[in-house]
Order: C-alpha cells, then sequence, then structure tokens
C-alpha cells in the first residue's frame, strides 16, 4: 500500500485561568503530541506531518483533565500534499488520481 506525505496546519485557542492546562493531538486514536497552553492574548499553530495510506483521518484536540480550560480549533488545512479536510477529518488521497 502506497504511503502519501501530507502537511496539516490549524490553529489551537485556548481560554484559561490559574494553572497553564495541556492538551493533546490525536490522528484517529493514535495520539501524535501532548503540549502547555501557557499562553495568554495569543494562539498556537500546530502542525502535523502525516505520512499514511491513502484514507480518511479524524483529527481531534482534547485537554488533559483535571483542567477545565476552553479549546478552540481553527483553520484546519492541508499545507502540504495531496490531502483535503473536511470538518476534522483529512482525507487523503492518491497522488495519481
Amino acid at each position: 500500500m502506497t504511503r502519501h506525505f501530507v502537511k496539516v496546519l490549524f490553529d489551537v485557542h485556548c481560554e484559561w485561568q490559574g494553572q497553564a492546562p495541556y492538551y493533546r493531538v490525536y490522528v484517529n486514536d493514535e495520539m501524535f503530541t501532548e503540549r502547555t497552553y501557557n499562553f495568554t492574548d495569543a494562539y498556537l499553530q500546530e502542525m502535523l506531518q502525516i505520512e499514511a495510506p491513502e484514507g480518511n483521518y479524524h483529527i481531534r484536540c482534547e485537554i488533559v483533565p483535571p483542567s477545565i480550560a476552553r479549546l478552540r480549533v481553527e483553520n484546519m488545512h492541508v499545507d502540504f500534499g495531496p490531502g483535503s479536510i473536511k470538518g476534522n477529518t483529512l482525507r487523503i488521497r492518491n497522488e495519481m488520481a
């Protein structure tokens, strides 16, 4: 099965008070990263580099409990490679198709 390289970018916004929250980024059920969100009045641009066969891949971000911070993802898009985004789903397609 042929694998394709895709780079996905998105903005992570977080509203929090007190101790800085942690968040995790998953592709399907595989955790790609865990980060501390210790910024105020700013957002982060997250980048995922994925090499995988054709198919659909669900991308999600979650706050790590017990934090009660509110996380918001915006502007998710494919920056490089044969893929497209619909909602939070990355679709990798054959470059030759």
